[in-house]
């Protein structure tokens, strides 16, 4: 299946946040609603005069994804240039193995193409300044990011993350 077909057969949102009637839909719209952007940053979202796609493989289970899926969604709706498409991982392996960690498929994955759907960038699970955080190996350093962002609070280095790869 092309990354078009892919992305025509995916999902919104709401759609995903659905899935689950639960534990992980209460706390997935929690983290949504708690987003809150400086002007700055809305206003670099605004800047986006390009239509871009971003494919999404997540699962309402995966913590990852109840952190950052939010951000997209909350990109949206700021900006209607950004739309976005919801997968699950089962089932579309074959398309996430340019897309592996360590040999693993990780979730959330978000494929950023622009408006032909040419490849600008992927973001892997959790934004680069954790996984840095984790590089350096000071446990105090990474117990307190990681529940920092358990809250929430670097879905900002996710949105930037994203504008970046945009903006190469």
């Amino acid at each position: 299946m092309s990354v078009q077909g892919l992305f025509k057969k995916g999902i919104s949102f709401m759609e995903f946040v659905n899935k689950d009637k639960d534990t992980y839909k209460e706390r997935t719209l929690e983290i949504y609603n708690d987003i809150e952007l400086d002007e700055a940053l809305q206003q670099e979202i605004k800047k986006v005069h390009e239509l871009v796609n971003i494919l999404v493989v997540a699962e309402i289970w995966c913590p990852d994804c109840m952190i950052n899926v939010p951000a997209l969604q909350k990109m949206t709706e700021i900006n209607p240039n950004f739309v976005i498409s919801i997968v699950a991982r089962e089932g579309n392996e074959a398309f996430m193995d340019n897309y592996k960690m360590n040999g693993k498929i990780k979730v959330p994955t978000f494929v950023i193409m622009d408006k032909d759907f040419k490849t600008l960038g992927a973001f892997i699970e959790q934004p680069q300044i954790l996984k840095d955080i984790e590089e350096k190996g000071k446990q105090v350093e990474i117990i307190v990011a990681k529940r920092k962002y358990k809250k929430g609070e670097y879905i900002v280095e996710t949105i930037k993350e994203i504008l970046n790869m945009i903006k190469k």
